[in-house]
């Protein structure tokens, strides 16, 4: 660590990237609460090719020459893995790795894992209620503005067009007073938007014209939110948020641990399903919002801490 201003010391933190949006979402949302803690520099490097990552490991060689030190090094998805512990060869350094790795868990310093990926928690490994986000609870959200995100084919839910056509039907007609926002996803059919019935209370917005910030201010405005269930990342992105959390009804692939995770959510009322809404006409409250980038911040500062 470097000396920060008032004498309390700079964290430096590499985020090695794959460049797919979902694993630096992960990133990013561990580095800004670990800058929501202690004083943090965040530097972002790409994940090197297989055979460079390789051979930067063997020569203890690493671009970023410029770059101070890192105290550590962060990356999310196996194309990262190799390009991490070559950072840490060449520059020093812990390496946390998000998700289950592909390479023993041994090789890394601190291991951050989702639930569903089923591995149990240890001195070095935590395990948190679904993939780390970039979102934190809003304080003034609208219940009368609303949010339908729309996810498609999934390894862990058969996806049915019809079925989520009914369901968005029904929700539109029984909240007549809410004005609804639907997006959708790079994996939703293609000719989903063109059978959706347009409504006075909804307004589409396709995910090819929505920017990356566009989510987010939609997460901080919306006290309502309607999920997917293949789109579980939403799930805990909305529930970070601190909006009530809905989630459609689809028949779930057998073992799938994404559906497992889902219905935990479900038995621990976090949130609801479509089912049961139509029979209560209510969204259990989201009266706790999830925090798991900045418990996961402060697990690492505390075993830095007894490591220095």
């Amino acid at each position: 660590m470097t000396e920060a201003t008032g004498n309390r010391p700079t964290l430096t933190v590499w985020i090695v990237s794959d460049g797919k949006p979902g694993h630096v979402n992960q990133s990013l949302g561990l580095a800004e609460a670990l800058a929501r803690a202690t004083p943090t520099e965040t530097h972002r490097l790409p994940a090197l090719p297989a055979w460079r990552a390789w051979l930067a490991l063997l020569l203890k060689h690493m671009p970023g020459k410029a770059l101070p030190s890192p105290d550590l090094i962060v990356g999310a998805g196996h194309a990262t893995h190799m390009t991490l512990l070559a950072a840490r060869r060449a520059r020093g350094g812990q390496v946390v790795v998000l998700m289950k790795p592909s390479l023993p868990r041994a090789w890394f310093d601190l291991c951050i894992v989702p639930q569903h990926d089923g591995i149990a928690a240890d001195t070095r490994t935590l395990v948190t209620e679904g993939a780390l986000n970039r979102m934190q609870a809003a304080a003034n959200r609208d219940t009368h503005h609303g949010l339908l995100l729309i996810g498609g084919l999934s390894p862990h839910f058969e996806w049915d067009d019809d079925a989520i056509q009914l369901q968005i039907k029904s929700i539109l007609a029984r909240t007549p007073d809410t004005q609804w926002t639907l997006t959708t996803s790079r994996r939703t059919p293609p000719e989903f938007l063109a059978e959706l019935p347009p409504a006075s209370n909804l307004t589409v917005v396709p995910h090819t014209a929505t920017s990356p910030d566009w989510l987010p201010a939609q997460f901080a405005r919306c006290g309502i939110v309607w999920v997917t269930p293949d789109s579980a990342s939403m799930v805990f992105e909305a529930l970070s948020a601190g909006a009530d959390v809905g989630v459609f009804d689809l028949l779930v692939k057998p073992k799938s641990r994404v559906g497992q995770a889902i219905a935990r959510l479900a038995d621990s009322q976090r949130i609801t399903r479509f089912v049961r809404w139509c029979a209560s006409g209510k969204l259990h409250p989201n009266l706790h919002p999830l925090a798991e980038a900045d418990r996961c911040a402060e697990w690492i500062l505390e075993w830095l801490k007894k490591k220095n």
